[in-house]
């Protein structure tokens, strides 16, 4: 569904403009409700249709509390999301506090994951890009200690 980089700006009041390839896509998903909270592995910002993000919500909510990792997921996931909607030219408002966490400043990258999107720092997306270079190299090391994760196992291209 959603797949590819898209550079986008924030304009000076925190606005994002969702790419016009993803706008009428995103008004049948879900009439341009969207949700962005924070990424609690990475520290960029996760946007979700309101219908994807609503099934994460609810599987969020029924763990136990109980549990220090459950509640300090649900804290950070569920704590940090904020309701958006798109305007007419298709924009979107990044609560300051979410911004700031992320760090994002005038240059951004728009990165489709599938059934969302994560939005990063420009810079720190060119990171993500390099640290990623010297992946082949740790699969194969992987596959040589017989070490690969079971997902991966099987998995081709």
């Amino acid at each position: 569904m959603f797949r590819g980089l898209s550079p986008v700006a924030l304009d000076g009041k925190g606005r994002l403009a969702i790419p016009t390839k993803y706008r009428e896509l995103l008004t049948q998903l879900c009439g341009g409700h969207l949700i962005v909270t924070l990424d609690p592995m990475s520290g960029c910002l996760l946007l979700y249709p309101f219908p994807e993000w609503e099934t994460i919500e609810q599987s969020l909510n029924r763990l136990s509390s109980f549990d220090p990792m459950n509640r300090q997921l649900q804290r950070i996931l569920v704590g940090s999301a904020s309701d958006l909607e798109m305007d007419g030219a298709g924009r979107v408002l990044i609560p300051a506090p979410l911004r700031e966490r992320a760090r994002l400043d005038k240059d951004v990258s728009l990165v489709g994951q599938g059934k969302k999107f994560e939005i990063w720092n420009g810079a720190e997306w060119q990171a993500q890009l390099d640290a990623a270079s010297g992946l082949p190299a740790r699969l194969d090391e992987a596959m040589r200690k017989g070490e690969l994760p079971e997902d991966l196992k099987g998995f081709s291209l």
